[in-house]
């Protein structure tokens, strides 16, 4: 009888496979929409669920329904900002050029800039590009460009004005094994991977090395990730009528 794969394994939860509650515990968000003007950057930190720098803002918002209540949210740090600076939430007044940390909605972002940390729904908290060292320009007609993709958001989607704090966290060399065996049980991730023909027989569908060339087989509709491995699940079945 065959034990459980790692698909499974991840999927039913265990000590192995687990989250630590307390990495997660700072969400990323933005103020309320009604909210603009001159905020301040308070402080800067690090958290183990992000691999970018997060900064806490604060602003005190000036509307009619809520005069004078400070506002906090926290956001990935722009590359370069540091604690105690003053940032612009929305559009500068006098047509002044938007800085680095400022957040912006994607109308009122030149062309060429960069930017990330971007709202798929405008009010939703931003939602891509959170990773460090992640950035991508806007082109036109709302449409931003990562890497060489192009998506096209509402134009009142928010972003941060920069690039995410923390590239280059990569280039500093590992040396041991050991040193990355730490790096991957801080993400709680399965490491190290291998190739699922490598494995006994009694570990995977495809373990032994024997019949490499395997055969496709149908995959139940709702069966669990852990019964689809290496199965297809074609729309139709049987002979077309």
């Amino acid at each position: 009888m065959g034990k459980r794969i790692t698909q499974q394994a991840r999927g039913k939860g265990s000590l192995t496979f687990k989250v630590r509650p307390r990495a997660y515990r700072y969400k990323i968000s933005y103020a309320p929409a009604y909210v603009e003007g001159e905020a301040k950057i308070i402080k800067l930190f690090n958290s183990a669920g992000h691999s970018s720098p997060l900064a806490e803002i604060e602003i005190t918002s000036s509307s009619k329904d809520e005069t004078g209540k400070i506002v906090r949210f926290i956001v990935p740090a722009a590359e370069g900002v540091y604690e105690g600076q003053e940032i612009y939430i929305g559009k500068r007044s006098e047509n002044k050029d938007s800085e680095i940390g400022d957040i912006l909605k994607l109308k009122d972002i030149k062309q060429g800039t960069k930017m990330f940390n971007i709202e798929s729904i405008p009010g939703n908290g931003g939602k891509l590009l959170r990773s460090a060292g992640s950035s991508a320009i806007v082109t036109d007609n709302n449409e931003i460009q990562i890497k060489r993709r192009k998506i096209k958001l509402h134009e009142n989607c928010r972003a941060v004005i920069g690039q995410a704090a923390g590239d280059g966290r990569l280039i500093k060399p590992l040396v041991k094994a050991g040193k990355q065996h730490y790096r991957m049980r801080a993400l709680g991730r399965k490491w190290h991977r291998t190739s699922a023909v490598k494995v006994n027989a009694i570990d995977h569908p495809f373990g032994g090395g024997r019949g490499k060339r395997i055969k496709s087989k149908i995959a139940k509709r709702n069966a669990p990730p852990g019964k689809k491995v290496g199965h297809i699940r074609p729309s139709k079945t049987g002979r077309k009528r």
